[in-house]
């Protein structure tokens, strides 16, 4: 994948599986500093807002190097980590996370209908080809009146704050990313906020999946995003 181009749309599967291989030694240490650590925070209160707790089945979709799917273990729930980049989830055993670890695609989930009873995605929204596609599979794996729990980069509305966070995210973030790990990989990351629709019909995709309740709430005065909804009664 080349600096400042995006792959299309037939050739993002391999090339974003492809770069989260590559930078998987050094992802998490990259993550704790760009956020300045603010991103495990994030990820606890959208475990607080879905509930996440003792008896409950998580699935933890693009898990990456399983941030989340520890959180979630250390609640007491039943954790199963899923990404398609083989490296992250070696990574994951490496840390010891209490949980499962299965590579496969988000969009052909090899688990059974209403099989989980939560289903939590951290950071990667913007990696998947079709979100359509993921969020009826997730529809589909949850049971009735499961919890859903998505975070995700965005930006700000406020000009000011807009100004800042563009100069952070779109110039610093690459230059740091590309001293420490993968340039190319680091400028694809700003870069890749195109590939996220716009807040109505993200919100819109979930509800036509088959979910409700479906809520925002904004982090850092906008810089992140966190979506929470409910897997319809109805099937």
């Amino acid at each position: 994948m080349a600096l400042n181009a995006l792959p299309d749309q037939a050739e993002k599967r391999a090339a974003v599986q492809t770069m989260f291989d590559r930078i998987a030694p050094r992802y998490d240490r990259l993550n704790r500093l760009i956020s300045a650590g603010l991103d495990q925070s994030w990820r606890r209160t959208a475990l607080d807002a879905i509930g996440v707790g003792t008896g409950d089945r998580v699935i933890d979709l693009a898990c990456g190097t399983g941030d989340l799917a520890e959180q979630s273990a250390l609640r007491g729930a039943s954790v199963l980590g899923v990404d398609f980049a083989f490296e992250m989830l070696r990574g994951a055993q490496r840390r010891g996370i209490r949980a499962n670890l299965l590579q496969a695609d988000g969009a052909a989930l090899p688990f059974l209908d209403a099989s989980a009873s939560v289903l939590t995605c951290g950071f990667a929204l913007r990696n998947f080809v079709a979100l359509d596609e993921i969020f009826a599979e997730s529809a589909r794996v949850l049971e009735p009146g499961g919890r859903i729990a998505l975070i995700e980069v965005d930006r700000p509305r406020n000009r000011l704050f807009a100004a800042g966070h563009s100069f952070y995210f779109d110039r610093v973030v690459p230059v740091i990313g590309g001293l420490l790990s993968d340039r190319t990989a680091y400028a694809y990351l700003p870069q890749s906020t195109v590939y996220l629709p716009v807040e109505a019909e993200l919100l819109g995709m979930l509800e036509a999946a088959g979910f409700e309740q479906v809520e925002k709430r904004g982090f850092l005065f906008g810089a992140a995003q966190l979506i929470t909804g409910v897997r319809s009664k109805i099937r």
